[in-house]
């Protein structure tokens, strides 16, 4: 057995395909109209269809029972972009105790986003701030080993 998407229903494809590819910057690679498939593997299915599909109309929209999750080097630079969007935060753009840096936002059909700092590029954040290797290990609770293959790269 292979894992291979993720799917979720949406009200309306064409305002879904657009935020999709706008601002998180995913193409479609197929498009078959109430199902269509986004690079990195996220399917979105028309809700009316997927109620068929299940054979119920209790599908709850909006809910926080899951997320889809994303990474980016330069979180500044994407909470920028965000900006020129009309976007329902679940929360603004905050730092965990380890030191990443997190935002969360809702889609059209209020399936909840998250995007995180890569932690490769927290590690190098905190380098870059004049921790040392063994500081930035213990500020981010993780091991040394990780760190030190992260400044490898």
């Amino acid at each position: 057995m292979k894992y291979t998407s993720t799917l979720i229903a949406v009200k309306d494809m064409d305002i879904s395909k657009q935020f999709y590819h706008d601002v998180l910057g995913m193409n479609v690679v197929a498009d078959y109209g109430a199902n269509v498939t986004l690079d990195g593997g996220i399917v979105l299915q028309t809700l009316d269809t997927w109620k068929s599909f299940i054979r119920t109309d209790k599908v709850v929209l909006p809910n926080n029972a899951g997320e889809l999750y994303f990474e980016e080097d330069d979180m500044d630079a994407f909470c920028n972009h965000l900006q020129s969007f009309d976007i329902c935060y679940v929360h603004e753009l905050f730092e965990h105790r380890w030191g990443q840096r997190v935002i969360r936002f809702y889609d059209p059909d209020k399936h909840m986003i998250e995007v995180g700092e890569r932690l490769d590029a927290v590690v190098h954040r905190f380098i870059e701030q004049g921790l040392s290797a063994e500081e930035t290990a213990v500020r981010m609770d993780i091991p040394l080993d990780f760190v030190v293959s992260c400044l490898a790269k």
